[in-house]
């Protein structure tokens, strides 16, 4: 007669199972299962432990999808193995799970792990030659709610490759804000505190939201766009609906929340009495302080005209880094002319001198272009004379000519004294 039992898992031995978990890592074993995996499965798929007394020296987890089960689980203390607790475990776990219409029970164990008998005796087969891949999931279930509600969402996970040329400000970014919040542990050790709050400013068209995104992106973190003039038709009122807004935000894990032209809400108070929109600015000058307490957060504020901006809005202490987002440089302008064109005539086009003819124009102004040229392109290939088909065959996609006719009656978004204005910004409030 063995001095242990099997049964099926209750609540009360969670305990039980920790003990279990402790005892295995601290043999130097790193499960496959996270511990919060392992005990949602306790409580919600299948789970069977070995009892000796009142203590639990075994357990075996599986989980089932569709006609797929997995063990999730399989432990024995130290102290008991070689007594074929294991194997009885897997045993009893598999009748308990077969009845739910398994073609298949499998699992994943770390190459260290010494319940290799216990599965080779219950009729397991070693694979031999397979590799295991493991990628964490950024937004959690519990958080999907929620993330719904604020309109936020998970974005691509290439829009950071995807933005063209801008390689001075890509390099910035990455180095002040993507760094130290992707690898926290690190930055902790070398005394750096990862920013919490950033504001960028240039010119109208020059991809500050595009950025903002793309740093959502990189970090893999929820991206919550909050729209003042949505928030003004709140009952409670501007102020109100703010505050509440970033309250729901505080129950998310991560995120990375956008208020793009926020001089909308942070412009320079001023007259008495105090006009409605200076009690706005307040609240969220104490919003700011409240929202840098809590880690895995950014907040990201976007101005295209920066010296409207309150004095104390950009005081240190609420914002980490006031970074510029200014023109294309002529090696932006010749990556973003390079994406635009069609791959079938790049080679065909003078990109060097789309470049010269582009100097000043924003990423908007160049995608503007492009895809005038293109649609030019397309009606004359499509129509010859007075709305005739021409032959499908004789053009490939826009040329050179095209691009050009494009360029030179396309208006350019930022005129010479805004562009000047941006420049003393840099120098008068940039921090970076």
């Amino acid at each position: 007669m063995t001095a242990w039992r099997i049964r099926e898992f209750h609540s009360a031995d969670l305990d039980g199972i920790l003990h279990l978990w402790d005892a295995i890592k601290n043999t130097g074993v790193e499960p496959v299962y996270a511990l919060s995996e392992v005990l949602a499965s306790c409580e919600k798929d299948h789970a069977m432990v070995a009892v000796h007394g009142e203590q639990i020296v075994g357990a075996a987890i599986g989980r089932a999808s569709h006609d797929q089960g997995w063990i999730v689980f399989l432990a024995t203390l130290p102290e008991h193995r070689g007594r074929g607790i294991g194997t009885s475990l897997l045993s009893a776990l598999e009748n308990r799970m077969v009845p739910h219409g398994l073609n298949q029970l499998s699992a994943l164990m770390p190459a260290a792990d010494s319940c290799i008998d216990a599965y080779t005796s219950r009729g397991f087969t070693l694979k031999r030659n397979m590799r295991y891949f493991h990628r964490q999931i950024p937004v959690q279930r519990q958080e999907i709610e929620p993330l719904g509600m604020l309109g936020g969402r998970i974005l691509a996970r290439d829009l950071w490759e995807n933005v063209a040329g801008m390689r001075r400000e890509k390099d910035l970014l990455e180095r002040r804000l993507v760094l130290p919040l992707a690898k926290a542990e690190m930055a902790d050790k070398f005394g750096v505190v990862p920013p919490r709050s950033v504001v960028l400013f240039g010119p109208p068209g020059t991809g500050k939201t595009t950025f903002a995104k793309a740093i959502a992106s990189r970090l893999e973190w929820p991206f919550v766009e909050v729209f003042p003039s949505r928030l003004a038709s709140d009952p409670q009122g501007l102020a109100g609906a703010l505050r509440q807004t970033f309250l729901e935000i505080s129950e998310l894990e991560h995120a990375v929340v956008f208020i793009d032209e926020v001089e909308e809400i942070a412009s320079q108070r001023s007259g008495e009495p105090p006009s409605p929109l200076q009690g706005v600015t307040n609240e969220l000058l104490k919003i700011i302080p409240a929202f840098r307490e809590q880690p895995g957060r950014l907040l990201v504020c976007a101005t295209n005209f920066i010296r409207s901006l309150d004095s104390a809005f950009l005081r240190h202490g609420r914002f980490d880094y006031v970074i510029p987002i200014g023109l294309p440089d002529d090696e932006a302008r010749e990556a973003m002319w390079q994406r635009f064109i069609p791959s079938a005539v790049v080679a065909d086009v003078e990109v060097g001198l789309l470049v010269e003819r582009t100097k000043g124009f924003s990423p908007a102004d160049i995608e503007f272009a492009a895809r005038s040229a293109s649609q030019r392109a397309l009606e004359q290939a499509v129509y010859a004379g007075a709305g005739a088909p021409a032959d499908s065959g004789v053009r490939k996609g826009p040329v050179t000519a095209d691009y050009l006719e494009a360029i030179a009656e396309t208006r350019m978004t930022v005129s010479e004294e805004a562009h000047r204005q941006f420049l003393e910004d840099i120098s008068s409030l940039g921090r970076v």
